[in-house]
């Protein structure tokens, strides 16, 4: 006769998740970050008060932000690991739909628990339900199902003994990786069920390693034999694999040069001599004539984004072929590549194997250490008179880089920044978190935090502009009172200076982006430090790169976050790197100043190449 144990569905959830382990013996899920109401604080939130540290609670701010910390926890431990995230019914279930948005395009695995309408619909309307007029089985949690990897809905207490595998098989594969949405029914939560004693066994998720098909390494092999300017773009997949030093030993060995999307930027140091940046829309001048050049293109877990493809006018040799190296045949087979699905990491080590000593044709090395040349000039401390003068994105991404250590991560989400990093910084190896899949704004301050978390060893160095920073700030809190120190470098544009200016360059007028071209009275004196001091973080405004630099040192004993605020110019880009985007321009009805615009369009449209 099966043995039982009488428990709520909530206490069997929390008690079921306490035991799931990786295979280092660790909780998978290491704890529950929660903001209580009507819909969860009865049922889940009492039974996760009863299990105490067997599964930890922690309490945030905003739910999108208490998800944002447990997506970079996941990023930065490799989905490894990952959080839980339980809101109510209602706002604070919606609020959560744009991270769950973030974790499905990022491929990371978070699960979300909100509370749901009452299964037995005795109270309906209860507060807070959205009423579809057409369907009585919908609620406003319907609206994760396009934004997860699985999504269940518990209406009865027995579902969990199915919905919970399902849940921690879909965040441990690493092919389908990614958010889970439990929509949990309040009711439900609090009823209870005689559950079998063998569902709450320990047990551990392993993630497992896909071998290639051989017949499309064959075909692989031969398309690098025939190649005369191969090149590999190195994804996440190459992170997330453990792939890094496979793939430097692999570009090595086969004379192969590569570059590095942002989320695969980290993966190999800078200094590698095969590395050459970051290709397209914020890539660096060799790495964009080393694609534009290339007959063979050889992605490495990466979903061939429009930023790294330079919107697909990227690589315009007309011989041009892709392969494509991903554990997903969805993304393996975009744009007609060859698809060679499995792991990274064991892919490479197959197709080194099968090379034997082949080399690819000689490269243009000296590209890359002028690129370099390129790089310290934009970013060195301005030598000019500093009175009235305001700093570029790229100097305070120069300040940063020359007081950076090995130990120090940069982070960032939206904005400037994200572009300036990619194509400026760097990066150690492991030292880069940049969220672009999505990016996000009010991803910065809570991800800071989630990796400091997942890496307490790190100096972890979050750059946001105030565009940003006002759009979610308040994990700021959370991050000191439970002494989670890291440093936030707000940079003061006065606006969203990043999308003003490509607003300027599609022909557009300068409208609503920056404070000086919206629809207000006056001109908002915003006093960040004192925001920031008022939450309890040490706040300071740096006079200038100098001053920025000093106070990025000073920061590193501290036991709180702080923040350093400096303000710059809206106006230069970058002027080096980089490469056109497809942003739609009007086609007609405009003034002259889109008729050209749309001219340039046209031009560079013509490159794209979205199938082979």
């Amino acid at each position: 006769m099966t043995k039982t144990i009488k428990l709520t569905a909530a206490q069997a959830l929390v008690k079921w998740l306490s035991v799931q382990m990786t295979e280092d013996g660790e909780r998978f899920i290491e704890g529950v970050w929660a903001i209580f109401g009507h819909g969860n604080v009865a049922g889940l939130g009492e039974a996760l008060h009863g299990i105490g540290d067997k599964l930890p609670t922690w309490r945030g701010q905003n739910e999108q932000t208490m998800a944002h910390a447990a997506i970079a926890y996941a990023k930065t431990k490799r989905r490894m690991r990952a959080h839980a995230v339980t809101s109510s019914i209602g706002p604070g279930a919606t609020n959560m739909v744009t991270a769950a948005a973030l974790a499905h395009v990022n491929r990371l695995p978070v699960l979300f628990i909100p509370g749901d309408i009452f299964a037995n619909r005795r109270p309906d309307p209860v507060l807070q339900q959205i009423e579809d007029f057409d369907d009585g089985t919908v609620s406003a949690n319907d609206a994760f199902r396009p934004v997860v990897r699985y999504f269940d809905r518990i209406a009865r207490p027995e579902h969990l003994l199915t919905a919970l595998p399902r849940a921690l098989s879909v965040m441990t594969d690493p092919a389908n990786c990614g958010p889970v949405c439990l929509a949990f029914c309040q009711d439900v939560q609090a009823d209870a069920y005689d559950y079998p004693e063998k569902f709450f066994e320990p047990k551990a998720w392993r993630v497992r390693r896909p071998e290639p098909d051989r017949r499309e390494l064959d075909d692989v092999v031969a398309m690098i034999r025939a190649a005369k300017s191969p090149v590999v773009i190195s994804g996440g997949g190459v992170l997330y694999s453990g792939a890094e030093y496979v793939l430097a030993a692999f570009v090595e060995q086969h004379s192969i040069p590569f570059v590095e999307t942002q989320a695969g930027k980290g993966a190999t140091p800078w200094e590698n001599a095969y590395n050459f940046g970051s290709p397209g829309v914020t890539g660096s001048e060799c790495a964009n004539r080393l694609c534009a050049k290339a007959d063979l293109v050889i992605g490495v877990g990466t979903r061939f984004q429009d930023f790294t493809t330079g919107s697909w006018a990227l690589f315009t040799n007309q011989e041009r072929k892709l392969v494509s190296i991903n554990l997903h045949g969805y993304d393996a087979t975009k744009h007609g590549a060859m698809p060679l699905v499995g792991d990274a990491r064991v892919t490479l080590e197959r197709l080194s194997a099968l090379l034997k000593d082949h080399r690819a044709p000689s490269f243009d090395a000296e590209s890359r250490n002028s690129w370099h040349q390129t790089v310290s000039k934009v970013t060195a401390t301005p030598e000019v008179d500093l009175t009235n003068y305001l700093p570029t994105d790229a100097q305070v991404i120069g300040a940063v880089q020359r007081v950076a250590t090995e130990k120090t991560v940069v982070m960032c989400a939206a904005g400037t920044m994200p572009g300036a990093l990619q194509v400026l910084w760097q990066s150690a190896k492991g030292g880069y978190h940049m969220e672009y899949g999505y990016s996000c704004m009010g991803y910065e301050v809570a991800g800071a935090m989630g990796i400091k978390l997942a890496a307490p060893e790190k100096e972890v160095i979050c750059f946001v502009g105030d565009g940003s920073y006002m759009m979610a700030n308040s994990e700021l809190a959370t991050a000191v009172v439970r002494r989670i120190p890291f440093t936030v470098v707000l940079t003061d544009n006065r606006g969203y200076g990043c999308i003003n200016r490509l607003q300027i360059e599609c022909g557009g007028a300068e409208f609503n982006n920056m404070y000086k071209d919206s629809n207000i009275e006056v001109m908002p004196e915003i006093d960040f430090v004192g925001h920031a001091r008022s939450m309890g973080a040490h706040a300071e405004k740096a006079v200038d790169i100098a001053d920025l630099e000093k106070k990025i040192v000073e920061a590193r004993p501290r036991n709180i976050p702080t923040v350093i605020v400096i303000d710059t110019d809206a106006v230069p880009g970058l002027d080096v790197g980089g490469h056109w985007w497809d942003v739609a321009v009007p086609q007609a009805g405009g003034p002259e100043r889109l008729e050209h615009a749309r001219e340039r369009y046209n031009r560079n449209a013509a490159n794209q190449r979205t199938f082979d």
